[in-house]
């Protein structure tokens, strides 16, 4: 799944990212509420963990904005106002659940995954990607290719998904060391080429039309065969 994280406490921040990501999702971070709710509103995700209390614009100001925008993505709010008026609030302003800090991280892994699975506003072309003959379903964590599975390691599929989800486009190395790696140094490092070409050797052998392709002095973009 793709997941943003609006909280502006460091260590909560670090903690949350690191431990989805570590469950091989993808996850954009924002630090205060403006920035927090331009992601919410101009990307597209399959859940949002919003921190109530943040800088210049508070959680439940961007979870009505979002609301507002028509945006029906499940959300999920954190905070460390817990009593039964505070939950109360956070569920009436549009938040799908409501987490008190501090929290087990199992127990918000749990939360994310139910609203996921639950969300009735999810269709399947939100939840599975195809390109051509491949597929790569978010929820079920799979991939196959005419119907072949293709077994895939958390970094392999959140790449995979990366390059789904901007199919026809060129991908640099920047974005994908910023966006699946959560790097922000030298692109010429070879840790792209070597994930690719694994990916590559698992989507396109023994098939007559590779899907990955490589734009020299570019990136990659991943398209459907001709």
């Amino acid at each position: 799944m793709r997941i943003l994280v609006i909280e502006d406490d460091p260590e909560v921040l670090s903690f949350v990212a690191r431990g989805l990501t570590e469950q091989g999702h993808t996850v954009d971070q924002a630090t205060d509420g403006p920035s927090g709710l331009l992601l919410a509103t101009t990307e597209s995700y399959d859940v949002m963990i919003v921190d109530r209390m943040l800088p210049e614009l508070d959680g439940l100001t961007i979870v009505k904005s979002v609301r507002g925008a028509d945006i029906s993505t499940p959300m999920l709010i954190l905070s460390a106002l817990g009593e039964v008026d505070n939950r109360v609030e956070g569920l009436r302003a549009g938040g799908d659940d409501y987490l008190t800090k501090p929290f087990a991280f199992s127990e918000l892994l749990a939360r994310v995954e139910a609203l996921a699975r639950r969300s009735s506003n999810l269709s399947e072309t939100e939840t599975v990607l195809r390109v051509g003959d491949l597929e790569l379903n978010l929820l079920a964590r799979s991939a196959n290719r005419a119907g072949t599975a293709i077994e895939l390691q958390p970094r392999e599929f959140r790449l995979l998904e990366y390059l789904m989800r901007h199919a026809g486009q060129v991908v640099t190395r920047t974005m994908l060391l910023e966006k699946v790696w959560d790097y922000n140094f030298d692109p010429q490092t070879n840790v792209i080429d070597v994930h690719v070409s694994r990916l590559r050797s698992k989507i396109d052998k023994g098939f007559d039309h590779p899907l990955i392709q490589t734009i020299r002095g570019a990136g990659y973009m991943i398209d459907e065969a001709d």
